[in-house]
């Protein structure tokens, strides 16, 4: 395959990380609706061309879009609930006095998901034959995989989860049981797939606002998927299940500096000899979908593409797992040959090897490189500014991680004093700024900035802890946060970081 670096990731540019759910709005979480465009703006004034969200699909355990019920579905809590009442479907709603510091979704889940519900009714009972065909036509051309979407989440809302425990005939599809619970749930059914529809059109407008102000957007593909998922559900030959339905070996990582335990996360792990045999379609049709909604994709967990840990799934912790070889190079060409080069960011943190610096080499896939990272090994920890390749995406941390304030404020003394001589007395008083500036001064072609890093804000605004089931996703700003000075700031930054020749 081609291991050129695709043109979107060859050029010198930088973006900054906010999640959709973060951003400010009257109804309890960020949504689609102004406070987006709003955000595009802030971008543009800012210098910015990049957006890089979280995963876009419906939040699963703990708020986290990495445990979700679909890797194709949009979340429905990220619909604009204003957009619904302007076409007439939606009565106008009362605020309910949400917090704006954080997304209560214990509240918020429930009366948007109640908002979306009597929106369908009125879409139901008063659309135009024109909305109506455009709903139709939404249906017919994502069919492959909104149709299995909208009957598990019927059938969830009836059973619960997990799946594999739903009455057999359900749980091994069966052609007559399906039929007839079609027949019987028309209007759910319907109420799922509108839903669907609306968010993908309302993204669809949000992106094209994007690119109209030179803004391209970074999704996330996760690599696994949870069990109790449409995707499992409908493609359970392709998981390795045992005779129950039930995972027999489950994703995580192995123990290492940071937990002695590792990390057992519980997704359900491929089949790959029968996604090879099926050409990797459903691969093909998940990396289609989500080029349809962004420009660039982050690719979640590269390295499990060239070996992944493999826990028995009878196991409590990640300790007596195994390593398990991926399909490696063929994956990507498979995919290659049917979408052609591929914007991909290749996550390629944690422990990585040789051969999966050489696969993803192969591929011409940068990787990401964390400033936060740099200042506990010597000079030759390849997070350092000086030692960063110039085909690479140089963070000053992630979602997983602290804030940069926060970093600062915990780090061992020896980091501490590593940064300071790296890096000078600014780090002491302006962390966050210091660690953007030695991005921007890197060779790195892009830089991309947590927008807790732009603010300046501590550890009480991290977005989420690694292993921590609850108190995560939940971080939001407010307008009143942001003032002229980061936008002025960031943006002289990374004027330096484009005057860079490019070669």
């Amino acid at each position: 395959m081609n291991t050129t670096v695709h043109p979107l990731l060859a050029r010198r540019t930088s973006g900054v990380l906010l999640h959709i759910t973060s951003l400010p709005g009257p109804h309890g979480c960020g949504d689609l609706g102004p406070a987006a465009r709003h955000f595009v703006d802030w971008l543009a004034a800012a210098g910015q061309s990049l957006w890089q969200v979280l995963p876009l699909s419906p939040a699963g355990p703990g708020n986290s879009p990495y445990q979700s019920v679909s890797a194709f579905a949009g979340n429905p809590l990220m619909v604009d609930l204003d957009d619904l009442v302007r076409q007439g479907w939606l009565p106008w709603t009362a605020r309910q006095g949400f917090d704006h510091h954080r997304c209560d979704f214990e509240r918020v889940a429930p009366w948007r998901m109640a908002c979306l519900r009597k929106a369908w009714n009125g879409f139901a009972e008063r659309a135009s034959e024109e909305c109506r065909a455009a709903l139709d036509g939404f249906c017919t051309e994502h069919a492959h995989w909104l149709d299995d979407y909208a009957l598990f989440m019927v059938l969830d809302e009836r059973y619960g989860g997990p799946w594999s425990r739903w009455p057999q005939p359900l749980a091994h599809r069966d052609p007559a049981a399906l039929d007839e619970v079609r027949a019987q749930s028309a209007h759910a059914l319907g109420f799922w797939r509108f839903v669907q529809w609306r968010f993908w059109v309302q993204w669809q407008g949000l992106r094209d606002y994007a690119r109209s102000q030179g803004v391209q957007v970074v999704g996330d593909a996760p690599i696994f998927v949870a069990h109790h998922s449409a995707d499992v559900w409908a493609h359970a030959d392709q998981f390795l299940l045992d005779e129950r339905m039930e995972p027999n070996v489950v994703a995580g990582v192995p123990p290492d500096y940071f937990s002695p335990t590792g990390q057992r996360w519980g997704n359900p792990l491929y089949n790959w000899d029968a996604m090879a045999h099926h050409g990797y379609r459903w691969w093909k049709d998940r990396l289609a979908h989500q080029f349809r909604q962004v420009d660039i994709v982050r690719l979640d967990h590269f390295r499990g593409f060239e070996a992944h840990w493999e826990i028995p799934a009878s196991e409590p912790t990640a300790v007596a797992g195994q390593w398990q070889t991926g399909p490696g190079l063929r994956f990507f060409e498979a995919i290659t040959d049917e979408l052609g080069p591929l914007p991909i960011i290749a996550e390629d943190l944690g422990l990585i090897t040789p051969e999966v610096t050489s696969l993803r080499e192969a591929c011409g896939f940068p990787g990401m490189r964390i400033l936060q990272f740099a200042f506990g090994s010597g000079p030759k920890n390849p997070y350092l500014p000086h030692n960063l390749e110039r085909h690479a995406v140089a963070y000053t941390g992630t979602h997983d991680n602290e804030t940069t304030v926060g970093w600062w404020n915990s780090a061992p003394i020896g980091e501490r004093h590593s940064a300071l001589d790296y890096l000078g007395p600014c780090i002491a008083t302006e962390p966050h700024w210091t660690l953007v500036r030695a991005a921007s001064q890197s060779v790195v072609n892009t830089v991309v900035v947590p927008f807790q890093d732009v603010l300046g804000l501590d550890t009480r605004h991290r977005m989420n802890t690694p292993g921590m089931a609850t108190g995560c996703w939940e971080w939001r700003f407010e307008w009143s946060q942001v003032n002229h000075e980061p936008a002025e700031r960031l943006a002289a930054m990374t004027r330096a970081h484009g005057r860079w020749p490019e070669h």
